[in-house]
C-alpha cells in the first residue's frame, strides 16, 4: 500500500472559498424575481415603491422580515449604515431559512446612498456565510441581489459602492474561511502556501513563501522557538502589491495555526477554538488580496509568520533567551505569549529588508483585552494620533468598532530583562506591555497594534456576523490602505 497516496487519499479538502452572493445595481426590477420592499422608522414608513397593500402592522425595526404574498418586507431601521447592514443580514438569513428564494429585487428609496448600498450588501453578503466541512461538496450559491434605484442617473455611483462593498466582504469571508479550518489541515504550510496559491490568482499581487531553512539561515528567532515544539515545521509568507508612488504600507498578522499554549499549556476547555489564533494573519491575508483586487496605487506588503504552537521535547521553555531577527533578544515568561515573538521577527524583517513609511500588526493576543473591551470591540496602540484617526474612522465606515488603547511609559522598564535585552511576558497590565514589547520592533516608525482577541470569534450571530471566526480586522486594513491613496 502507498501509505502518501492512501493519506492523501483521506485528506480533508475544505470548502474555500465559500461562494457568496452576487450583488448588482440597475434602475429597473426582473420579471418574475420576488421584491423587498423596505420599511423605515418615521413617515412615511414605506421607503421607495412597492409598498402598495402593506398590512398597517409592519415593523420598521432594522432586520425584522416578513413575507407578504410575493414580496418580502424589511425593516431599516432609522436608516443609518449599520441598521442598513444589520437589514441585509437578517434578510440574507431568513431568505435561506425559506429556501424557495434564490434571487430578489431591493427597491431602494430616492434618497439612497452609498453608506446604505455598502451596509446593505455588506449585510446581505455576509449574514448567512456558513463553513462546515462535510462528505458532500459545498453547492454553489445562486443567490443573487438586485438593488434597483428610484433615479437611472445615480445608477453607476451606487454600482460602484456595490462593488467596492462586495471586494470588503468576500475579504471578510475569506479570512473566516482561513481561521475556520481545522489544524489537523491548517497546519503552517499548508496556510502558507493556500494563501500564496489565493494570491497568485490575482493580477499584480506577488506572493513568497520561506521555509524554516531559510528563517534558520536568518536567524528568525522568535519564530523558530515558536514552532520548534511541532513536527510540521514553521513558514513566512510575504505578498506584495506595488500598486503606486505612494506611501509604503506594511501589515503583519499573526499566524499561528494552533495555540497549545505550549509548555505552559492551556486549559482544555476551550483550546479547541485555537484553530483560529491566526485570525490576524488571515485579516492580512484577505487585506492583501482585496487591496490588489481593487488596484490601490500604493505599496502594500504583508507578512504572516506561520507556526504550531505545541508541545513535545523540541519545544521552547520558560527561561529561554531568544535571539530575533536583527539581534535583539528576548527572555521567555511565558511560552503561552507566542504571538508577540513571531510578530516580533516579522516586525524587525520589515523595518530593515523593506523600508515602510508606515506599519500595522495585527493578532489576537492577549486576553487582558477581552477583559477591557468585550467581545465586538478591537483595542489598538499607537503613538501617533494620526493614524489613531484613521483606524477609527476606517472601522466606521466599514462596520467594525475600535477603541484605542494606552501605550503607558510608566510600564516601559516592565518590559526591560535581566538575562536578555527584553521580558516577554513580564506581568502586569497584559495588551499593554504586549504592545510595549511590540513597539520595541518598530524601528520608530509610524505603527499600530491591533489587538483583536475578543472580536475575532463569535458564539452566536449578530448584525452580519456567523459563529466562529468572524474575520475581524480585514475590512478595516482594506480601507485604512485606501485613506493613503486619497
Amino acid at each position: 500500500m502507498n501509505t502518501s497516496q492512501t493519506l492523501e487519499d483521506a485528506a480533508v479538502r475544505l470548502p474555500l472559498p465559500t461562494p457568496l452572493a452576487a450583488v448588482e445595481v440597475a434602475d429597473s426590477a426582473r420579471r418574475g424575481v420576488p421584491r423587498v420592499v423596505l420599511v423605515a422608522a418615521g413617515e412615511p414608513p414605506v421607503l421607495g415603491p412597492g409598498g402598495e397593500g402593506l398590512p398597517e402592522d409592519v415593523s420598521a425595526q432594522a432586520g425584522v422580515t416578513r413575507r407578504v404574498d410575493d414580496r418580502w418586507v424589511l425593516g431599516v431601521g432609522d436608516g443609518t449604515a449599520a441598521q442598513w447592514r444589520r437589514a441585509g443580514a437578517a434578510l440574507a438569513r431568513a431568505l435561506g431559512e425559506d429556501g424557495t428564494t434564490p434571487s430578489c429585487d431591493v427597491l431602494l428609496p430616492e434618497d439612497a446612498d452609498a453608506e446604505a448600498v455598502r451596509g446593505f450588501v455588506l449585510g446581505a453578503v455576509l449574514g448567512d456565510y456558513r463553513f462546515k466541512v462535510t462528505e458532500q461538496p459545498t453547492p454553489e450559491r445562486v443567490r443573487s441581489y438586485r438593488l434597483v434605484v428610484s433615479d437611472p442617473g445615480y445608477t453607476e455611483v451606487l454600482a460602484e459602492e456595490a462593488r467596492r462593498a462586495h471586494v470588503l466582504a468576500s475579504a471578510t469571508a475569506l479570512n473566516r474561511d482561513l481561521a475556520n479550518a481545522p489544524s489537523n489541515v491548517k497546519d503552517p504550510a499548508w496556510l502558507a502556501s493556500t494563501a500564496a496559491k489565493l494570491a497568485r490568482a490575482v493580477p499584480g499581487l506577488d506572493a513568497v513563501v520561506r521555509d524554516e531553512k531559510w528563517l534558520a539561515a536568518r536567524g528568525f528567532g522568535g519564530v523558530l522557538a515558536v514552532g520548534g515544539g511541532s513536527a510540521r515545521p514553521p513558514r513566512l509568507l510575504e505578498l506584495s502589491w506595488r500598486g503606486g508612488d505612494g506611501p509604503h504600507l506594511v501589515l503583519v498578522g499573526k499566524g499561528i495555526t494552533f495555540d497549545t499554549g505550549g509548555i505552559s499549556i492551556k486549559p482544555a476547555d476551550g483550546m479547541h477554538l485555537m484553530r483560529t489564533d491566526m485570525s490576524g494573519g488571515a485579516a492580512v491575508i484577505a487585506a492583501l488580496i482585496a487591496v490588489a483586487r481593487r488596484g490601490l496605487p500604493l505599496r502594500v506588503t504583508g507578512l504572516v509568520p506561520c507556526a504550531e504552537n505545541h508541545v513535545s521535547g523540541s519545544a521552547y521553555r520558560p527561561g529561554d533567551v531568544v535571539r530575533h531577527f536583527g539581534g535583539t533578544t528576548s527572555e521567555i515568561g511565558n511560552t503561552d505569549a507566542e504571538g508577540r515573538l513571531v510578530l516580533a521577527d516579522a516586525m524587525a524583517y520589515a523595518v530593515r529588508e523593506l523600508a515602510p513609511d508606515l506599519m500595522v500588526d495585527v493578532a489576537t493576543l492577549t486576553g487582558a483585552m477581552k477583559v477591557s473591551l468585550g467581545l465586538r470591540t478591537g483595542g489598538f496602540f499607537t503613538g501617533s494620533d494620526e493614524l489613531a484617526r484613521r483606524v477609527v474612522e476606517a472601522g466606521q465606515r466599514v462596520g467594525e468598532a475600535w477603541w484605542r488603547m494606552p501605550l503607558l511609559e510608566e510600564h516601559v522598564d516592565d518590559v526591560r530583562g535581566e538575562l536578555a535585552d527584553l521580558k516577554q511576558a513580564p506581568g502586569g497590565p497584559g495588551a499593554i506591555t504586549a504592545a510595549l514589547f511590540l513597539r520595541e520592533f518598530t524601528g520608530g516608525l509610524p505603527w499600530a497594534h491591533l489587538d483583536i482577541a475578543g472580536p475575532a470569534r463569535a458564539e452566536k450571530p449578530y448584525d452580519e456576523v456567523a459563529p466562529g471566526a468572524t474575520g475581524f480586522a480585514a475590512r478595516t486594513l482594506v480601507e485604512l490602505a485606501e485613506t493613503y491613496t486619497r
